[in-house]
C-alpha cells in the first residue's frame, strides 16, 4: 500500500496525475471516501496524467461521464444510488469494461462484490481542512512513482 499526504487540492491533483500516467486500458479504479473527500478532484488528476481533458465533473446525476482523447478513454461512474447487482446491470456498467478504457468508480463500496479481481483501490480521507491522506492499493506498478520515505 502507498500512502500519500496532500495539503491542497493542487497537491491531490498532482499526486493523481502521477498515477494517471501509469494507467492503461482495462484498469478499474475503485474509490472509497466520504462526501467531499476529493474523489472528483483526484479524478481530474488521473485525467491529466492520462492526457485527457481536465474538465472533470462529478457524475452524480449523470451516473457516468466519459473523457476521451484519441484512443484513451476514461469512464467516471458514481455508484451512490446503485445498491445491488441487478441495479448495476441496468446501468450498462459491464458494457463499458474493455481493454481500451479505464473505469473510475466513486462509491465503489456499493458494488464491491461486482468489481474485477485486479481492481485498484484509492481511499481518500480527511486529515485537515485541505489535507488528505490517500491510500493506494492493488498494483505494484505505482510503487516507482513515490519515494516511500517522503510524504
Amino acid at each position: 500500500m502507498i500512502t500519500i499526504h496532500t495539503n491542497s487540492a493542487d497537491e491531490t491533483i498532482a499526486a493523481a496525475e502521477k498515477i494517471g500516467a501509469l494507467l492503461h486500458g482495462g484498469d478499474v479504479i475503485a474509490y472509497k471516501g466520504g462526501l467531499g473527500a476529493g474523489k472528483t478532484t483526484f479524478t481530474r488528476g488521473l485525467a491529466v496524467g492520462m492526457g485527457l481533458p481536465d474538465e472533470v465533473h462529478s457524475p452524480t446525476f449523470a451516473l457516468v461521464n466519459e473523457y476521451r482523447n484519441g484512443e484513451k478513454v476514461m469512464y467516471h461512474f458514481d455508484m451512490y444510488r446503485i445498491m445491488d447487482p441487478e441495479a448495476l446491470e441496468t446501468t450498462g456498467f459491464y458494457d463499458y469494461m474493455s481493454g481500451d478504457s479505464v473505469i473510475v468508480c466513486e462509491w465503489s463500496e456499493n458494488i464491491a462484490d461486482c468489481l474485477p479481481e485486479k481492481t485498484i483501490t484509492v481511499t481518500i480521507e480527511y486529515s485537515g481542512e485541505n489535507e488528505r491522506n490517500i491510500f493506494l492499493e492493488g498494483d505494484e506498478r505505482f510503487d516507482s512513482a513515490w519515494d516511500r520515505n517522503v510524504r
